[in-house]
């Protein structure tokens, strides 16, 4: 068990579902001082530690450390041992030297995002966990605790993790990128040129006006999305209001950051084309 963000809530699932969660492997101080104060039941050791001490092992590593990890516990590991990890983009052939080593290999990927805190737990507990095994044990298995979790397992091919952790990223990563965007955009309208913002409401306050306006509105459009697909698009684009979206492009552009312009226009043309706009309506948008 490591005891980076994501583990350190595995570790914290795995304990609420009356696993004993023995050892932890946390090399950073900040590692060390989250595993004391979240996984106090769970004894600090060497890799080597944790892998004699437990029964199955989680790799909560990045993506890029993963194979170098299953390198050095292969001579580790024992046969009937469960390794499972984490990492989003790889399956099980990863780690492979495991499974030659007699290992049960499992990839489980909570569809979540983890921020390090007590808010971890209650979210991984009613994620989607996308899993892979080598074969119909392993996936039973790992649906098995995943379900112990509390999540929801979800199988996805070995040769499809990596569309299955671009898709993710894109609706969820991307967003971060689109959305503070909007709220940089947003504030500087409420701040205005003459930098008035404190008259912005009542009482003068102007601080966080941005994510308060855009908030409801996003949580509400992602509901209206995941329930009604593209036909809950609403806006310019959906009334094929040209004028205004090329306005929109201008405004934006006034704030000197090229990367806003090609965003706006770029999923514009996307929302054009999944809401069947005519093909010149968008070809419009992708060159005005």
């Amino acid at each position: 068990m490591s005891a980076g963000r994501v583990g350190t809530a595995l570790g914290e699932a795995l304990a609420a579902a009356r696993h004993d969660v023995v050892a932890v492997h946390a090399p950073s101080a900040a590692a060390q001082e989250r595993a004391a104060h979240r996984l106090p039941f769970a004894r600090p050791g060497t890799v080597p530690d944790v892998v004699a001490a437990a029964e199955l092992i989680v790799l909560a590593v990045p993506d890029t450390e993963l194979a170098a990890v299953a390198d050095q516990l292969a001579p580790l590991v024992r046969p009937g041992q469960i390794v499972a990890h984490t990492a989003g983009a790889h399956g099980v052939q990863i780690l492979a030297p495991l499974t030659r080593a007699g290992a049960l290999a499992l990839a489980i990927h909570p569809a979540m995002t983890f921020v390090g805190s007590a808010e971890d737990l209650p979210r991984l507990t009613e994620s989607c966990f996308g899993i892979t095994a080598a074969d119909e044990v392993g996936e039973a298995v790992a649906a098995a605790l995943v379900l112990e979790l509390g999540g929801t397992p979800v199988r996805i091919a070995e040769d499809q993790r990596t569309l299955y952790h671009a898709a993710l990223a894109h609706g969820a990563n991307n967003l971060i990128a689109l959305i503070t965007d909007a709220v940089t955009a947003l504030q500087t309208a409420i701040d205005g040129a003459d930098g008035a913002a404190d008259r912005a409401t009542v009482d003068g306050g102007a601080t966080g006006l941005g994510e308060q306006i855009l908030g409801p509105l996003v949580r509400a459009s992602l509901e209206n999305v995941l329930a009604l697909g593209p036909a809950a698009l609403t806006g310019p684009v959906a009334r094929r209001d040209l004028p205004t979206v090329q306005r929109h492009l201008s405004a934006l552009a006034a704030l000197h950051d090229p990367g806003v312009v090609r965003g706006y226009r770029t999923l514009a043309a996307r929302a054009a084309t999944q809401s069947n706009a005519p093909a010149r309506f968008r070809d419009t948008i992708e060159v005005s």
